[in-house]
């Protein structure tokens, strides 16, 4: 069989750092494995998750208590998204573009563009999961954060969350958007000051690492999520402290997952996991944080720009190559992302009269605690 790719490396390499500068910080951000590898297309994996235990007095006795039992809870995930770009060209096009001088550049360039359309649906895949996974939401819906000069309560509200859920201090992450990264740039004049922010990243580089103990990303993936066209919905029982699954019994129009809904008598903003279906919904762990009565309203945010802050562990992303079996291809390669960690694999395929390759990638995503998400809605 003739290996075709090895000579194609550099070119996938060329186009590969083209791809390695876009934005791409919920990539970077999320906890990435590979351990799914001998997953098949849509099959479960479980993931257990321990909640949280209970205290009991410590009574001297002959022997130890019949107690200790919990039940272990789990999330599923599967690598369910299994996606090629194809780049052809015929012997014509590869002689014409050979008599300029050119196909060598592009070529190059359709690699690129491959792999970016791959990154960029991974990243989207991730934000999507992250924000309708999220438990509570800080900020105004239609402002942007971070607008005030001086002021950096956007990111101390969103913090607050993540600390009242209990989520770890060691490796939150912090994805923003384009609107919210220049307001940090054009308002923010305290990260510029290097005596007092104590770094000069931001002056320097315009963007710094760290932000109150969250490691700040940029990604091209944050945007407006669009609310449902739901009202006058309102409770049909009283909810404790601490439920997730919300019951409505009036109302009319659509509730959607991603939605922030508030109930009357608190300000809390709850993010609604999933849609609105035969009169229930469900919010985002640790759940409601007050009592609700039964019939008390719950609104519908306006449409907002999902910006997110969650521990590293809670959202996962999931990539292997595709199980190509003994198919036609002259050759196969793997290639990865030295920036997002990301791993490709090109083949080749002889056709007649013209030649196939084939950017391709099988990938999951999963956001397994929404107590350790949460969102800056701008």
């Amino acid at each position: 069989m003739a290996n075709t790719l090895t000579d194609l490396l550099p070119d996938l390499y060329e186009g590969l750092q083209v791809v390695s500068r876009e934005a791409t910080g919920m990539i970077s951000a999320v906890n990435t494995s590979h351990s799914m590898a001998r997953a098949a297309k849509n099959e479960t994996v479980r993931i257990p998750l321990a909640r949280a235990e209970s205290a009991v007095d410590a009574t001297p006795a002959q022997q130890a208590p019949d107690n200790g039992d919990t039940t272990v809870d789990n999330v599923s995930m599967t690598i369910n998204k299994f996606r090629a770009v194809p780049v052809r060209f015929s012997g014509e096009d590869e002689k014409g573009l050979s008599n300029g001088g050119i196909f060598t550049n592009v070529r190059a360039n359709r690699f690129a563009q491959a792999m970016r359309t791959l990154v960029n649906e991974i990243e989207a895949d991730l934000w999507a999961e992250g924000y309708k996974s999220a438990s509570r939401a800080y900020g105004t819906a239609g402002t942007t954060p971070f607008g005030t000069a001086g002021d950096l309560s956007d990111l101390a509200g969103v913090a607050r969350i993540l600390d009242e859920n209990g989520a770890p201090k060691t490796d939150r992450q912090l994805v923003i958007g384009h609107a919210a990264l220049a307001n940090l740039r054009g308002k923010q004049s305290v990260l510029f000051k290097v005596n007092e922010a104590g770094s000069m990243d931001m002056l320097r580089e315009g963007m710094t690492d760290r932000l109150q103990g969250m490691a700040l990303r940029h990604s091209d993936a944050v945007g407006v999520h669009t609310k449902g066209a739901g009202t006058s919905y309102q409770l049909s029982a009283a909810g404790a402290v601490g439920d997730t699954t919300i019951n409505v019994d009036t109302g009319s129009g659509t509730l959607l997952a991603g939605d922030v809904v508030t109930f009357a008598g608190t300000t809390d903003k709850y993010v609604a996991n999933t849609a609105l279906s035969g009169g229930v919904f469900t919010i985002g762990r640790p759940g409601l944080l007050a009592i609700e009565a039964d019939n008390d309203a719950v609104t519908i945010g306006d449409n907002y720009t999902a910006n997110l802050a969650f521990d590293r562990s809670a959202i996962h992303l999931a990539t292997r190559m595709i199980a190509s079996g003994n198919d036609a291809a002259d050759d196969v390669v793997q290639i990865t992302d030295p920036i997002t960690g990301l791993t490709f694999e090109v083949a080749s395929y002889g056709q007649y009269l013209q030649r196939r390759y084939e950017v391709r990638l099988a990938w999951g995503v999963l956001a397994s605690q929404s107590e350790h998400i949460g969102l800056l809605i701008g």
